[in-house]
């Protein structure tokens, strides 16, 4: 069984940065891709962002390319999405997942998830 736990959400005038981290459990964390979603009050679950198995490749929705960028850490079994030049726009419950790949799939959906961080941004 594979747990996510997401951290570092928090409330964020606009303009600010913040840093989210999801932290895996499990021995075969570095063998898949893994990626970050959200959810804003009343809409879908969109993609945000994902990076293959080794970090070599990463992928962004257009709303965030240039402004948000995601990493890995295999040893510690931890991705992470740093987050600059936040709007409004970009308040929504953060979720981290895992894929059943090794490489990013457009269009795919995590098949392990976390519980999800709340980000607020404030204008």
């Amino acid at each position: 069984q594979v747990q996510l736990v997401e951290s570092g959400g928090g409330l964020v005038q606009a303009g600010g940065s913040l840093r989210l981290s999801c932290a895996a459990s499990g021995r075969t964390f570095s063998s898949y891709a893994m990626g970050w979603f959200r959810q804003a009050p009343g809409k879908e679950r969109e993609f945000v962002a994902a990076i293959s198995w080794s970090g070599g490749y990463t992928y962004y929705a257009d709303s965030v390319k240039g402004r948000f960028t995601i990493s890995r850490d295999n040893a510690k079994n931890t991705v992470y999405l740093q987050m600059n030049s936040l709007q409004p726009e970009d308040t929504a419950v953060y979720y981290c997942a895992r894929y059943s790949t090794s490489y990013y799939r457009p269009g795919a959906q995590g098949d392990y998830w976390g519980q999800g961080t709340q980000v607020t941004v404030s204008s």
